[in-house]
């Protein structure tokens, strides 16, 4: 019996994917629900089990889109009896494969084909032929032009965009293209966090198995201002203003498939713990390739921290259909004025990026002073004067 593998569908409102890779070849025998391709949505990278077990029969190549519904592959089942062959048959086997790629076949070339490589310092190893010798015409192409380098060290590569690259491409330069983006500045004095965090990490990390990171304090200070300026937690939908009275905050991730916003829902409900507790858990889900569309899918602003990095100033770019995003940068000590004194103090630059069609300037800057406050007072500002209770140790 054959059976058909058609491509399930992602999520809501996906309609094709791209096979980014396969890992079995045409022929292979495989069992059911071993992973046999990766597939890239425009969302996140998805896992595809074989549905049985058999003989698989490939029907499209890596880079092929395809809808949901199509058929991928065919699995023979009347060679499912197969997957346990003996071991040392495909040893051999791939002992044998060895051996012939070991021993490729001699090039060869025209005589004058030959004589103007040798003359233009062309490695005849490194050109291809569409027939069974190389020829003159087929050097000449690979003769290096006028203004390049002729370095057989020297190499290019050519790979094609994953599906989730280019949509994030369509989707950037459509910021850029349909929304007024502005983006403000300001920097805050961290110097009240670093030093709740010498005192309190070994106590929160043991009683919440998370370290006591930065993003905890911000994505408060964050949920706090945008309580306080509704608009920069507002969307744009055709003629009308969407705006929420919860908010749903989008952690910028970096990931093997590139840059990823998992969701943090309710964040304005969590606590320190439960944000560093879930932060991990989806980023460990990026990086790990098993985030899912739900994870991806939502969120009313987004906070992305370009300092792990070492980025001092930067203006990130709106995340639509969002109206704004935060741009964390990194910590740098610096001198700055403190009533009649100078002092030393870890620094970090803030940059809003707003959409100037529904936020006004005046509520960009008061968000931004809002976050402002809440990362440089955060004993009254963010925990109400009552550190033990609101880190739960």
């Amino acid at each position: 019996m054959v059976h058909e593998m058609k491509i399930p569908s992602p999520g809501e409102s996906i309609m094709e994917v791209e096979i980014s890779q396969w890992l079995v070849s045409d022929g292979d025998i495989v069992s059911k629900d071993q992973t046999i391709a990766e597939l890239d949505s425009d969302k996140a990278t998805l896992d595809l089990p074989a549905e049985t077990s058999g003989k698989i029969s490939l029907k499209a190549e890596e880079g092929d889109t395809m809808s949901v519904g199509e058929v991928i592959c065919l699995i023979d089942t009347s060679f499912a009896s197969e997957i346990n062959l003996d071991k040392e048959e495909s040893t051999s086997n791939v002992v044998k494969e060895e051996t012939i790629k070991s021993n490729p076949e001699e090039v060869t070339a025209t005589p004058l084909a030959k004589n103007i490589a040798k003359q233009a310092g062309v490695n005849l190893n490194k050109i291809s032929s569409k027939g069974e010798k190389i020829t003159k015409e087929d050097v000449l192409k690979a003769v290096p032009a006028m203004g390049s380098v002729n370095d057989d060290n020297r190499s290019e590569t050519r790979e094609k965009l994953s599906l989730l690259r280019r949509k994030v491409s369509e989707r950037l330069v459509a910021v850029k293209n349909e929304t007024a983006m502005l983006t403000t500045f300001n920097e805050a004095d961290l110097s009240h966090i670093f030093d709740l965090r010498k005192k309190y990490k070994d106590l929160f990390s043991t009683k919440h198995g998370v370290s006591l990171g930065f993003m905890s304090f911000f994505t408060k200070a964050v949920t706090r201002a945008l309580q306080l300026y509704p608009d920069v937690n507002s969307m744009i939908d055709g003629e009308h203003k969407v705006s929420y009275n919860y908010t749903d905050i989008s952690i910028a991730v970096s990931g093997p498939k590139g840059l990823m916003t998992p969701v943090l829902r309710n964040a304005q409900n969590l606590s320190f713990a439960s944000i560093e507790q879930e932060i991990k858990r989806l980023a460990d889900l990026v990086r790990d390739k098993s985030i899912t569309v739900d994870d991806l899918t939502g969120g009313t602003f987004t906070i992305s921290n370009g300092g792990v990095f070492g980025s001092m100033l930067s203006t990130p770019i709106i995340n639509p259909p969002q109206s704004g995003i935060l741009g964390m940068h990194n910590i740098i000590n610096r001198p700055v004025a403190i009533g009649e004194k100078i002092e030393i103090r870890p620094m970090m630059y803030l940059a809003l990026s707003y959409d100037h069609r529904i936020i006004d300037g005046n509520q960009s800057v008061g968000f931004l002073i809002a976050v402002k406050e809440g990362v440089e007072d955060p004993i009254n500002v963010l925990m109400d004067g009552n550190i033990e209770k609101s880190l739960a140790i």
